[in-house]
This record gives C-alpha cells, sequence and structure tokens, in this order.
C-alpha cells in the first residue's frame, strides 16, 4: 500500500515536470532572447532613400514643372513645391503621421473605423522615439521617409492647376486634401493587418495608389472645378525653359530610387530587385514616349522623352517590390505610349486643361502600373508572388483603382468647391494675364 502510494506521488511529479519543463524553458528562452536592435544597414540605406525622396520634391518636381510653365509663372510653381514640402512637414508631425500609420484597433479581417483612418495615438509624435522601432530601422526615420510621400503626393498636384490657382487657397487645399484623402489612402494600403486595402490584397509596394492616381485623379478634378487657363487653347503655352525641366526629370529619376527601392525598408534583395526594375522601366517608356512621339509628330522632342521617362517612374511604382525584369519592361512600354496617347490625343479631345499633365501622366500612368502588377507579380510571370492566381488579383487591383478613384475624385471635389464658396479659388483674369509670380509673391523669376 506504501509503495502504491509513493508510485502514484511519483507519477505525479513525473507528469508534473513533464509538462511544466517545456514552458520554463520556453520562457527562459524568451527572457534571454535579445530585444530587437535597429539594422545599422538598413538604417543608413533608409536615411538614404529619405532624402533621395526629399530631392524629387525639391528639387526634382519644382524645377520639371517650373521649366514647363511660361516665364511670368516660374517662380508661383516653385513656390508652391516649397511651400507644400514645408506644410506638410508640420502637418505630418503633429497628426498626419498617426492618422495613417497608427494601428490601434486594427484587426487582421475585421473591419472597423480604424481600417480606414488611424487613430491620434502617434499625434505630436507620441511614443517615437529615439529607441522605438519599424522592422528594423528606427521609428523616426520610418516616420521621415514616409513623410517625403506624403510631400511629393499634393506637390504632384500643382501641375494641374499651375498658372491659376491663388497661392492661399493652394495652401488650403493641401492641408485639407493631405488630411481627408491622402492620410486615409496610405492607412488602408500599408498600415498593415486590419487595413482595409491590405487585407483585400491590394498590391502597391511604393504608392501607385496612394501617390500617382491619388494625385493624378486630384489634379483632374482641380483642373475641371477651376476652368482652363486664360486663352486655352487657342494661345500657344510653350514652356519658357526645357533645360529647367530635364534637369527636374533627371533628379527625380535619381530620387526615385529611393521612393521604390527605400519602400523595402531594408537593404536586402527586395530593394536590389527595386531598383533594377526601377530602371528598367524608365528607360523603356522614355523610349516608347519617344519613339510614339516621333511617329507621330515626325520629330521626338525632349519634353516628350523626360515625360516618358516620368510615366516609366510612375507605372513601375506599385510593382516594384513584386515584378522582374521582363515585367518591368513590359510595363515601361505600356506605360510609355498609353500616357503618351492621355497627355496628347486623350486631353485635346476632352478638352480638359491639365496644365502639366498631372492626370495624364500620374493618373493613367499609376492606373497601368496597378493593373499590369496583378499580372507580373506573379512567379510565371517572373514575379515574386508564387501562390498567385493572375485572375482573382487583378480584379483585386482593379477594385483598389476603382475605390480610390472615386473616394479621391468625391471628396477632392467637395474640398475645392468648399473653398471655392469661402475664399475662392482662382486668381482674377488680370492677375492670370501679369502672371503669378508679381501678383501672388511681388517677385520675378528673370530680370530682363
Amino acid at each position: 500500500m506504501i509503495f502504491s502510494k509513493h508510485n502514484k506521488l511519483i507519477n505525479f511529479l513525473f507528469f508534473l515536470g513533464a509538462t511544466l519543463l517545456p514552458a520554463l524553458v520556453w520562457a527562459e528562452e524568451v527572457a534571454s532572447a535579445p530585444a530587437p536592435t535597429a539594422n545599422p544597414g538598413d538604417t543608413a540605406w533608409m536615411l538614404t532613400s529619405t532624402a533621395l525622396v526629399l530631392m524629387m520634391t525639391i528639387p526634382g518636381l519644382a524645377l520639371f514643372y517650373a521649366g514647363m510653365v511660361r516665364s511670368k509663372n516660374v517662380l508661383s510653381v516653385m513656390m508652391q513645391c516649397f511651400a507644400v514640402t514645408s506644410l506638410v512637414t508640420v502637418i505630418w508631425m503633429v497628426y498626419g503621421y498617426s492618422l495613417a500609420f497608427d494601428v490601434t484597433g486594427m484587426e487582421k479581417g475585421v473591419i472597423n473605423i480604424n481600417s480606414f483612418i488611424g487613430g491620434l495615438g502617434k499625434a505630436f509624435l507620441s511614443g517615437v522615439t529615439v529607441e522605438s522601432l519599424t522592422l528594423t530601422v528606427p521609428e523616426t526615420v520610418f516616420m521621415t521617409f514616409q513623410m517625403t510621400f506624403a510631400i511629393i503626393t499634393p506637390a504632384l498636384i500643382v501641375g494641374a492647376f499651375a498658372e491659376r490657382m491663388k497661392f492661399s487657397a493652394m495652401l488650403w487645399f493641401t492641408a485639407i486634401w493631405v488630411t481627408v484623402v491622402y492620410a486615409p489612402i496610405a492607412h488602408m494600403v500599408w498600415s498593415g493587418d486590419g487595413g482595409f486595402f491590405w487585407d483585400m490584397g491590394v498590391l502597391d509596394f511604393a504608392g501607385g495608389t496612394v501617390v500617382h492616381i491619388n494625385a493624378g485623379i486630384a489634379g483632374l478634378v482641380a483642373a475641371l472645378v477651376l476652368g482652363k487657363r486664360k486663352g486655352y487653347p487657342t494661345t500657344a503655352m510653350p514652356p519658357h525653359n526645357l533645360t529647367m525641366t530635364l534637369a527636374g526629370a533627371s533628379l527625380l529619376w535619381v530620387g526615385w530610387f529611393g521612393f521604390n527601392a527605400g519602400s523595402a525598408v531594408a537593404a536586402n534583395g527586395t530593394a536590389g530587385m527595386a531598383m533594377a526594375v526601377t530602371q528598367i522601366a524608365t528607360a523603356a517608356a522614355a523610349l516608347a514616349w519617344m519613339f510614339g512621339e516621333w511617329l507621330t509628330h515626325d520629330k521626338p522632342s525632349v519634353l516628350g522623352i523626360a515625360s516618358g521617362a516620368v510615366a516609366g517612374l510612375v507605372a513601375i511604382t506599385p510593382a516594384s517590390g513584386y515584378v522582374g525584369p521582363v515585367g518591368a519592361l513590359a510595363i515601361g512600354l505600356a506605360a510609355g505610349l498609353v500616357c503618351f496617347l492621355a497627355s496628347t490625343k486623350l486631353k485635346r479631345m476632352l478638352g480638359y486643361d491639365d496644365a502639366l499633365d498631372a492626370f495624364g501622366v500620374h493618373a493613367v500612368g499609376g492606373i497601368v502600373g496597378a493593373i499590369l502588377t496583378g499580372i507580373f507579380a506573379a512567379a510565371s510571370m517572373g514575379g515574386s508572388k508564387a501562390d498567385l492566381d493572375i485572375a482573382g488579383q487583378l480584379f483585386i487591383q482593379f477594385k483598389g483603382v476603382v475605390i480610390t478613384v472615386i473616394y479621391c475624385a468625391v471628396a477632392t471635389f467637395i474640398i475645392l468647391k468648399v473653398l471655392d464658396a469661402i475664399i475662392g479659388l482662382r486668381v482674377t483674369e488680370e492677375q492670370e494675364t501679369e502672371g503669378l509670380d508679381l501678383t501672388q509673391h511681388n517677385e520675378r523669376g528673370y530680370n530682363l
């Protein structure tokens, strides 16, 4: 009897040890596991990428746009790009980053308000410290990297309403648009599990929907609401300095490596492939636009090849982390031809005054790239997605594009109409004739 009781006790102790020992070992391993730390290589690359993307707006986009307007408006578009950079920086710090990347209340597969917009948990960069990380880089670096995306998006819209919007109206529009349009779309695409587009499965590596479709559609709506420039299209309005435009396009091309390869948020193979396909697609689109123009108008132009390059940069953006070299070549060729047709024949046929082709290049190029990502991301097409169902992904990409277009168009229209009723959007005819450099800023770009 005594032996039996001892045997039961031994069995119980053995069972208890067998049950608890793995848990104790696991707890010890977790306790002894090193805390996540920033990777120096990833951090260095992201610091570089952030500077490259900022260079895309100032000076890249500022020069690109400034060369395409008339000389009496050269300072106005440069001022708008510079002011947008400053204004969005402050908005991003105060609440923009939080609205886009605060993930409080988000859960995969659960649709709630946090699926569409972040909260204010990171307002004034609360919790963004020297120690806080995003993946393997300091959150301060990730926050600033994303800030540069938020900066360039409304700056792109400037090209659509160039030479006719009041500077004060432009500032109000930018502040409201970044809050109401940009931040929600960025949150839905990039905030992770629980984000509406993220859970839907939309592929947008570096901003085809968030940046380019968003900006291009907003630009078209702005051009329609403001109306045509005085004299358009009967009065010739040629670019005043294509040297400046080509320099700006070149800076955009170089800076775009930070835009696309930086979106890997690591110095790894994905970043390397993103860089390679960015170069390939851009070159292909530049040639496609150039040859299309050559065949149509007998001569290739500097403005054409520069615009083609930007179209290729735009189109490869959503695909850059997913496609291979052959996919990049196809996307670039398609973007160069389609954007050429949109910026010339479609624009002339419909009669809208998208002054610097923000819609024709960014919305159309972004849509081309977003849709073709659904094809060329598949491993069977040379991409990185091994189990991708091309038909299913195409439908997902199409839904993402349609939702972005509708939301951006409606919200932008409302913002513009409200601002027009309150403060007015457009300069007077006399001010437009004299030029925005003098009437809005009391300065001249050139003293002749």
